[in-house]
Formats: C-alpha cells, sequence, structure tokens
C-alpha cells in the first residue's frame, strides 16, 4: 500500500494535511527528520504510518502517561497493534508487552525517557528490530525550551547502545530557531529533513482581558457554552480548588487536576474529563502537554503563564478537531509577582551546577518578559505569536481580541516624557508602580520617606493609572525604556530614551477607543453555521458515547467530533457513502458501520417530511450579530425579535417570530410551558432561564392580570448569537402541545 492508502484504510482521511507527505517520504527513505508542527496539525500521523509501512518495530519517546494511554487507545480502534511501557503497568504487563513486541505484534511501542536505560528495556532493545525511533515533544531535550526534562538528555545514549542505528524523528509544536538548533545538535540528527509547517491555528480566537474581577469575565466568557467542553488553567493550586469550587456551586459541570490531588484522584478526575462525564477541567499546567482530547472547544487561562511556549501549546488543546474554538487570558500585574516567585523558588527543577541554574532562571525571566508583553500590547494578538517564533505575519488578523477591537492611534510624546523624566529622577532604582505613584501624586509614606513628593516629575500626569500602565509597557516594548529581570524588576531608561526626551523623536501608539454604551454592548465576531443538524449530531453523539462505554475508550477516540459533523452533512446510507465520511477509514467502517448508518436511516425516515435540503441550509452562511441592538433595560420578546428581524431582513434573510424564540428557549431548558384555566397555556422561565436574565412580571393589559416575560441584557445577546438556530429550529421542532401541568 502506498502511504495515502494507509491514510484512508487507518485514519479515514483523504489527504494529508500541510507538511505531512513531505516528512512521511523522507523517514521511508532513511532519513532523519525534524518536524515542528502546531498542536492539532497531525504530528502523531507522521510518523504512525511510516512504522506501519516499516519491516520493524517502532519505538515512540513520549514523556506523558496519558499522551501514551490517548495515543495507544486510538491506535488500536483503528486496527494498528500498538502499546506503551510506563509506571501505570505491572511488571508482568512490562514483560508480556515488550516480549509481544520482540516478536512481531507491535508496530509501535511508547516509553518514557527514563524507562529506555532500565535494564529489562536495555536488554530488550538489543535484540528487538527496531526501524525507527521517534522523539515526540523533542523540545523537552534542549535547555532554551520551556519544558526541558534531564532525562531527555538520556536518549542519546540509549540510540548508542543499539546494534544497528534506526531512523530518528523528532516532532514539536512550540520550538524557537534556537530550540530546533539544539535538537538537532543534541539527538544527532543525521543531515535532517526539517519542516516547520507554520505555527499559525488560524481556528483559534485569541482574547486578552485585564478584568477586575476575573470570576466574573470567567463566567461571562462560560455563559455560552454549557453544552461545550473545555479547560480552565490556573497558575496555583490554591486557585484551581476555589475557581473548580465557584464553578460547581454556579451550576457547571467542573472537576479539579494539580499536583496536590493523590494520583488516583488526578486520574479519575482527567478520566472523567477525557471520557466525557464533566464539561470544564480546571486544572494547573500538571495537566499537561499530549491532552489529546478533540472536542476541547475553549481554553480559558486565569493566570498569565510563564512563558509565550507553554501558552500557546496550552492554548492549542482547543480546536484540535479544526473547528473554531476560544482562548481567553485573563491578566493582571499579580501574575507576574507569582510567576517570577516561581521562578525563583521552583522545587522541581534540576540543575548540574550554580552557573547552568543562573542561566537558565535568566532565559525564564526573559521568557516571561515576552509573556507579558503579549498581554498588554494593543497589536494583533496572532501576530504577536507568530513573531516571536520566528514567522513574519500581517498585522491584522481579524481573529483576535485586538483585531477586534476599536483603536485609535494617538500621539504620547509628552506623556512619555514625563515618564522618562521621572524614571531618570528617580535614579532608576524603583518599579512600574512606584513611578506611576510618583506621576501621580500619590501621597503614600513610601513616596514621602524617598523624597519624591520634591521632584519636579511629582503630581504632573493627571492620567489615570490604567492609562500610564499601558503607554510604559509599550515604552518598554519599544526600547524607550528597559525592565529588568529580577525577582523585583526596575524601570530603567532604554537606549532611545534620549532621543524622546530632547524632542527629537515622537512616541504613537495605538489606544483602545471609548464606545458608547450601546456599541459596547454588541457582540464582536461574526456567527457562523454548518449545514447541521443538531438533532442528528445529538443523535450520532449518544451512540458513540455507548460504544465508547462498551470500548472503555473515551467518546473521541471511536470519533472525533468533525466526523459526526460530516456525518450529518453527508448523511450516508450505504457502506460507500460511510466511508466517504472524513475520519472513517475500512476497520472503523467494519467496526462501527453499521451502528452509525441504521441510526442515519431510522433519523432520516423519521424526519422525512421535514429535511431541509443541503442547498437551502447552505444559503444559511453568515450573520452579523453586531448589528443587532442589545440594551441594559429588559424588553419583552417581541422587541428582541423585532431588533434582530431588522438585521436579518437587510441580509436577505427571512424575518423570525417571537413565538419561534420562546418554543426554542423551551427546548433548551431556558423556559417551560404550564398550562392554566380554559385550556390557556404560557411560557414562564426556569431555574435556568432565570439565570439567563429571563423574569416574569405582573401587567394589567386590556383591564385584565397578565404575566410578561422580560428579557435582560445577557437573554437578549444569548437568542442573538443563537439566532441561526432558532431559524433552522422551525423545520425540525418537536410537537408543540406538550405542557406542564399545574
Amino acid at each position: 500500500m502506498t502511504s495515502l492508502e494507509v491514510l484512508k484504510r487507518y485514519f479515514g482521511y483523504d489527504n494529508f494535511r500541510s507538511g505531512q507527505q513531505t516528512l512521511i517520504d523522507s523517514i521511508l527513505a532513511g532519513k532523519d527528520v525534524l518536524g515542528v508542527m502546531p498542536t492539532g496539525a497531525g504530528k502523531s500521523i507522521c510518523f504512525q504510518i511510516p512504522s506501519l509501512m516499516m519491516s520493524g518495530l517502532t519505538i515512540v519517546v513520549s514523556p506523558l502517561i496519558s499522551l501514551m494511554k490517548d495515543q495507544v487507545n486510538s491506535l488500536t480502534q483503528s486496527g494498528v497493534s500498538a502499546a506503551f511501557i510506563n509506571s501505570s503497568l505491572t511488571e508482568r504487563q512490562i514483560y508480556k508487552a515488550l516480549e509481544n513486541a520482540e516478536s512481531g505484534i507491535y508496530r509501535l511501542i511508547y516509553a518514557a525517557p527514563e524507562r529506555l536505560l532500565t535494564p529489562d528495556f536495555s536488554e530488550f532493545a538489543k535484540s528487538a528490530p527496531i526501524s525507527m525511533l521517534t522523539v515526540d515533544e523533542a523540545h523537552c531535550i534542549s535547555q532554551w525550551g520551556q519544558d526541558f526534562r534531564p532525562s531527555y538528555a538520556k536518549i542519546p545514549e540509549f540510540i548508542e547502545k543499539l546494534p544497528n542505528r534506526p531512523v530518528l524523528s523528532a516532532f514539536t509544536a512550540t520550538a524557537t530557531s534556537r530550540v530546533r538548533e539544539d535538537i538537532i545538535d543534541l539527538l544527532r540528527l543525521n543531515d535532517p529533513e526539517v519542516l516547520v509547517t507554520g505555527f499559525d491555528r488560524r481556528n483559534l480566537y485569541f482574547e486578552v482581558q485585564k478584568p477586575n474581577d476575573k470570576y466574573a469575565s470567567l463566567t461571562a466568557f462560560l455563559s455560552d457554552k454549557k453544552d461545550r467542553y473545555g479547560i480552565v488553567y490556573c497558575s496555583t493550586r490554591a486557585a484551581v480548588e476555589e475557581v473548580c469550587e465557584n464553578l460547581q456551586s454556579d451550576g457547571y459541570s467542573a472537576s479539579r487536576y494539580h499536583a496536590g490531588l493523590t494520583d488516583s484522584e488526578r486520574r479519575d478526575n482527567q478520566d472523567n474529563f477525557l471520557y466525557d462525564r464533566v464539561q470544564i477541567m480546571v486544572a494547573t499546567n500538571a495537566f499537561g502537554m499530549g491532552i489529546d482530547k478533540s472536542n476541547v472547544s475553549f481554553v480559558a487561562h486565569y493566570n498569565m503563564p510563564k512563558d509565550i511556549e507553554s501558552y500557546y501549546q496550552e492554548a492549542g488543546r482547543a480546536g484540535r478537531d479544526g473547528e473554531p474554538a476560544d482562548c481567553l487570558l485573563l491578566y493582571s500585574g499579580q501574575d507576574v509577582r507569582t510567576n517570577m516567585w516561581m521562578i525563583e523558588n521552583d522545587r522541581d527543577a534540576q540543575y548540574p551546577d550554580e552557573q547552568t541554574e543562573k542561566l537558565l532562571k535568566e532565559r525564564s525571566r526573559e521568557r516571561l518578559r515576552e509573556m507579558t508583553f503579549y498581554c498588554t500590547v494593543n497589536d494583533c494578538l496572532r501576530g504577536y505569536i507568530l513573531k516571536y517564533f520566528g514567522e513574519r505575519p500581517l498585522n491584522f488578523c481579524g481573529n483576535c481580541g485586538s483585531c477586534d477591537t476599536n483603536f485609535e492611534t494617538a500621539d504620547v510624546t509628552v506623556d512619555a516624557q514625563k515618564i522618562l523624566s521621572c524614571v531618570a529622577r528617580m535614579n532608576q532604582r524603583f518599579g512600574l508602580k512606584m513611578v506611576i505613584d510618583v506621576l501621580r501624586g500619590a501621597k503614600s509614606e513610601k513616596v514621602r520617606n524617598f523624597g519624591f513628593d520634591k521632584l519636579s516629575t511629582y503630581g504632573i500626569s493627571e492620567k489615570p493609572e490604567r492609562l500610564l500602565r499601558e503607554i510604559m509597557n509599550q515604552l518598554i516594548l519599544t526600547g524607550y525604556l528597559l525592565k529588568t529581570n529580577d525577582e523585583y524588576p526596575v524601570i530603567k531608561l532604554g537606549g532611545r530614551a534620549d532621543e524622546v526626551l530632547r524632542g527629537d523623536e515622537s512616541v504613537i501608539m495605538k489606544l483602545v477607543k471609548e464606545k458608547e454604551p450601546k456599541e459596547a454592548a454588541k457582540s464582536k465576531k461574526k456567527l457562523s453555521v454548518k449545514p447541521v443538524d443538531k438533532q442528528l449530531f445529538a443523535v450520532l453523539r449518544d451512540l458513540r458515547l455507548a460504544i465508547a462505554k462498551e470500548q472503555n475508550v473515551p467518546a473521541f477516540v471511536i470519533f472525533p467530533d468533525s466526523a459526526l459533523t460530516d456525518m450529518c452533512v453527508k448523511t450516508p446510507v450505504t457502506k460507500e457513502g460511510f466511508l466517504k465520511v472524513s475520519g472513517v477509514g475500512r476497520v472503523k467502517l467494519e467496526k462501527f458501520g453499521d451502528r452509525f448508518l441504521s441510526v442515519i436511516a431510522e433519523f432520516l425516515d423519521n424526519n422525512k417530511d421535514n429535511n431541509l435540503n443541503e442547498a437551502a441550509l447552505a444559503e444559511v452562511k453568515e450573520f452579523d450579530a453586531s448589528s443587532v441592538e442589545i440594551t441594559e433595560e429588559p424588553v419583552p420578546v417581541s422587541i428582541v425579535a423585532d431588533r434582530i428581524n431588522c438585521v436579518l431582513m437587510e441580509n436577505g434573510f427571512d424575518k423570525v417570530s417571537a413565538l419561534l424564540i420562546n418554543e426554542w428557549l423551551v427546548s433548551k431548558g431556558f423556559m417551560k410551558v404550564i398550562a392554566v384555566e380554559n385550556n390557556r397555556t404560557f411560557k414562564i422561565p426556569t431555574a435556568a432561564g432565570a439565570n439567563l436574565g429571563i423574569t416574569s412580571e405582573e401587567r394589567i393589559i386590556r383591564g385584565q392580570n397578565a404575566k410578561v416575560n422580560m428579557y435582560g441584557k445577557a437573554a437578549q445577546e444569548f437568542i442573538t448569537q443563537n439566532i441561526l438556530e432558532i431559524m433552522k429550529f422551525k423545520h425540525f421542532r418537536p410537537n408543540r402541545n406538550s405542557v406542564l401541568q399545574l
């Protein structure tokens, strides 16, 4: 079979993604390779397909038990014989796995780097027919990388002891040019094929917020995601406990993960998340690399990570199925101090000598500085990340918080001169907060003790602290100021400061333009919808979950959400048609095809009078929610419908009725229908509806008492954001006569 035939048979895809074919061909030609590909780009395919086409065994060095387990489960479901060797197995299980591998039963063996030089594994490797050794998460070998692991340095020693040198392949998602050089040098790759496919994950939406109340911002972010799966990262165990407890109290399906839990609790909590038993995992970075769950649709960072590499890797756990996903970072100045303390007091770090410790801590502080710039920059967030990894992106991506924010260009030269002059008069010995206090004329005891209230720059700025901090961060970013990398950073004059102080150079920067309240309330993002039937998707998801329970594997191992979506689009009724679904290979067709085809056929038969043809659905493409008026004041649903219809009709859509909106809210559990005297019915909000901001008020209409439902700001936004689903709902809505009798 060709590599493309292997791809279709075992993995169900018709074409390779960017870069995969090149790396696979190089490996099959006996050439060492280094692949740098973003999370979700299909790195594993690049070594799994050659392992099925080569004559011997492939050893995959992987750092985490969870990653090994997920990949072996996925391979087994796809018809590939594979196993892992790690501390979760008994000695007898390890012996049996090695015996099977040596006899040719397994094509791939996953092992931790610590396992390679153990006596039993070393003895096995001397006689096993090893054709390739793959190093996954290869950046862990470099001291310039954010996840340096001394155990990775033992890999070359293991290779040297092999009777025959196999093909070496190394893969990572986050590696700067310096880290790539280290990987090649330290692994001793022989004239490797180096492929960097690019770091851009276009389906991810990046946003940074600087809220006064982080938890309120987090719940606002989660408010429309109650049927989706995601991760909330926190920097400390205490924060994990607090956030998880609060989310659970507020009715969210959440669990926790950090190093302070017992091994069994961590394992159980992780499995509950992977197996879709809970929707939100609140975790420290102990919930580490390689979480291969395809239906994670959002990642929120409650605290700023210590470097861009970690952030991009963690954020990249969203949208692995290629679907749109949200990545939110909640930033505060305290995050910088917390990370600085962690750098200086990392008990898990291992250093061979004092000089190396000093060097690595300095590198960590520099990466923290870059991460802080990311959180404070007003330029394109995606562009900042891509520039960090050495790419040259456009200055506008159109899919991040900065590009969606209304900025105005401002000349801040006078403010910059005041700041630089103040730093100079304070002898360049104090931090950012102290400089701002002096500029704003703070009457604190500390300012008076140093005599700063006597300086000419004391109280010369009337700008708010937020704006001064923003300008100072921009001056640091552009080299007019320097910020030391000490535990308590000090602000100093940069090499370009004199040009501004002399008036030879102007300082221009982007500032957030203040919005009118009405404008600020509007949604920023455009909503898009695929021609997918939600009810059919739910039926297929239930079947997938049932099969996953039978197989004792996570649901996404059976099929990712993207495959279920494609089934909804193509609605296959034959095995040949099912094989055309993305993600369906011959093995999974034989295993699961009959059951999925039966469910699809039954659904189509039950809904044959209501089915929309694909052409009609395909016309429903895009709706600009930002044009719909949203108000703080609660309004009746008829007003909500009128405002939405103004935008719908301008863009060629049909109108939507207030009745339909309420029927949809009933179907989603936000409203319920009750019957009263004379066979009359009316709808009232449920507890979920009340939380959404729907209330019932007593009114007098035509001389009679009546209940009127009022829809607050959050409810208006929720309806607007889901209007396309509501419009499709009219074609598939269930029996309207089902009511709750009082």
